[in-house]
């Protein structure tokens, strides 16, 4: 690579940096073509963007990155490494785990997401019980909906009794 496209390569990967809240570190190491192809389309299906990166390039591009503080990921930039960029927090740890049952890479290094950073593959577990946006707008918005639908069902219910027991003493009047 000339410095060129080196430079040109590290300021795609800040941009890309700057773009993205969500970002994986994985292992991909010693993986075969066809386990690494199958990997990529599943990340494709699953709106995953995956490439593979130089370990310096990476931590050069961190540095352009204003704003953003990575601090200990730069620690796990050793041996092989692909970058995962996702708008969903969690759909990368889901891939990973489900990827996992066939094949035992990709291994966790680290993640990065909305400021938060998480080191290690025991971290999968955790990443992957992380909710989405839109799940937690919809739980909020259900508890929210739940006092006001408990009143109207129990004002239903109870109206609908006083009804029915003024009718039945209308009648045996």
């Amino acid at each position: 690579m000339t410095k060129e496209e080196k430079a040109k390569y590290i300021s795609d990967l800040a941009a890309d940096l700057t773009a993205n809240n969500v970002l994986y570190l994985a292992d991909t190491a010693e993986l075969t073509v066809e386990t690494v192809n199958a990997l990529r389309r599943r990340c494709f299906q699953s709106n995953i963007s995956m490439r593979v990166v130089k370990n310096a390039l990476l931590q050069k591009a961190m540095d352009q990155v204003e704003g953003k503080n990575f601090g200990a990921l730069r620690d796990v930039l050793k041996g092989s490494t692909s970058v995962m960029f996702s708008e969903v927090a969690n759909a990368p740890a889901k891939l990973i785990a489900d990827f996992r049952k066939k094949s035992p890479k990709p291994i966790l290094k680290g993640a990065y997401i909305d400021e938060a950073i998480f080191i290690g593959d025991n971290q999968l577990t955790v990443l992957e019980s992380l909710k989405s946006k839109e799940e937690l707008v919809g739980e909020i918005i259900g508890m929210l909906q739940s006092p006001a639908q408990n009143v109207l069902s129990a004002l239903k219910g109870s109206g609908g009794t006083i009804a029915g027991i003024l009718k039945t003493l209308e009648k045996r009047a």
